[in-house]
């Protein structure tokens, strides 16, 4: 996987090119992050905004097969990318669009994220799109990768929890690193 999207980030600016080197840590491993708040239950539907190279979303489709994931982005060149890489790594669970989030209308149990906008921003964009009933261990809603101190960011979700990845992973790159999960 590493050398594919470095062979794909040198025709097409996908992944910082100081971060291509810790592709690992900062890319899969953070993706995977998500798996450690929520296993995705079988027929479950995600919707990942703004997936530029396909992060979350690529790393959970391989992980989780028998969901299906949305993977979205405004910019043309970044899904070029991940239906490509899909297609390299024969995935079969992962719908590709180039269409805004707020243009996006399947109902989906979770929308998945890192770091796109600030949280008042994003809720609104996404928020119709989550399904009323639940069937996880916790209900539908957001889970967005994010790092730093969010007090504030959250003050106007205060059912918002917060999961520190430096619990799970043993580098420094996830000291600050979180999945904040929004119910909705």
């Amino acid at each position: 996987m590493p050398i594919l999207y470095e062979d794909w980030n040198s025709k097409i600016n996908v992944i910082s090119r100081k971060d291509i080197d810790f592709f690992y840590e900062r890319h899969l491993l953070h993706s995977l992050g998500i798996a450690k708040v929520l296993q995705f239950l079988p027929n479950a539907k995600i919707l990942d905004v703004g997936t530029g190279g396909g992060f979350p979303g690529v790393p959970l489709a391989i992980l989780f097969p028998q969901t299906h994931f949305f993977l979205i982005d405004s910019i043309g060149k970044k899904i070029k990318v991940v239906e490509e890489v899909a297609a390299a790594l024969d995935i079969k669970n992962i719908s590709v669009s180039k269409i805004r989030a707020e243009n996006f209308n399947e109902k989906v149990d979770f929308v998945v994220s890192r770091a796109v906008t600030k949280m008042d921003v994003f809720v609104p964009w996404v928020k119709k799109n989550i399904r009323s009933t639940h069937k996880h261990s916790i209900k539908n809603g957001i889970l967005y990768l994010k790092g730093g101190d969010l007090t504030q960011e959250l003050l106007k979700f205060p059912k918002a929890r917060q999961f520190d990845l430096a619990q799970h992973f043993n580098d420094a790159f996830f000291e600050m690193k979180k999945v904040v999960y929004v119910p909705l």
